[in-house]
């Protein structure tokens, strides 16, 4: 069965999608994208909650977001998409100013010195993110990797174009954890089982 809120290579609107996201919710309503989305558990939570933003969740693995695909139909989410690209294609993707919000959620922490440009929170990522976020449109990351988190502050402080950087490395005992709505990813559950504190940092674009 083809699902239409998945837009994947094969399909027309692959390649004609961007600038045209509105379009296809069929409303002007802001958009919101999870990356690394997974199974799309921030995607569909917050859909349920905010019926007037739209939503797409992005991930390279199919098999993954073809779940949250299924569960975005079976309850009429018509505020959900999905989106299979690597994310260094963003921008072939999105216009500039077409995404209010993004968040983050869970991305492989890559922790070997090698795999340092392919962590998403490179500053070469965040240069495709500011091209594609509308002004003073919020970044939020959740992790619970302690070396992503510290890598992430940091490459945040070297850079001159963020504003409003607020963190916790204990978000559940935070004044921030209302913000990530009690929505909780499948490695979060299991993360937070084994001991490991939550990570969460907002920013926005100067």
């Amino acid at each position: 069965m083809t699902r239409h809120n998945v837009i994947e290579p094969g399909k027309p609107l692959f390649e004609t999608i961007k600038g045209s996201w509105n379009k296809h919710f069929n409303n002007e309503n802001p958009i919101s994208l999870e990356l690394t989305c997974g199974r799309g558990e921030y995607t569909i939570g917050l859909a349920r909650l905010f019926p007037d933003r739209n939503y797409i969740g992005i991930d390279v693995k199919g098999d993954r977001i073809w779940k949250g695909a299924g569960i975005a139909l079976e309850e009429g989410l018509d505020n959900v998409a999905f989106l299979r690209i690597h994310l260094l294609e963003l921008a072939r993707f999105f216009e500039a100013n077409e995404v209010d919000e993004i968040w983050i959620t869970f991305p492989d922490p890559r922790p070997k010195d090698r795999d340092e440009k392919r962590r998403v929170t490179h500053t070469r990522y965040f240069d495709i993110y500011k091209s594609i976020l509308r002004k003073n449109g919020w970044i939020r990351l959740k992790t619970d990797d302690t070396g992503l988190f510290e890598y992430t502050l940091e490459a945040l402080k070297g850079r001159k174009d963020i504003i409003d950087l607020a963190y916790t490395s204990d978000l559940y005992h935070s004044d921030l954890r209302p913000e990530c709505h009690e929505i909780r990813t499948k490695y979060e559950e299991k993360f937070s089982a084994e001991g490991h504190d939550i990570k969460y940092l907002k920013f926005r674009f100067a």
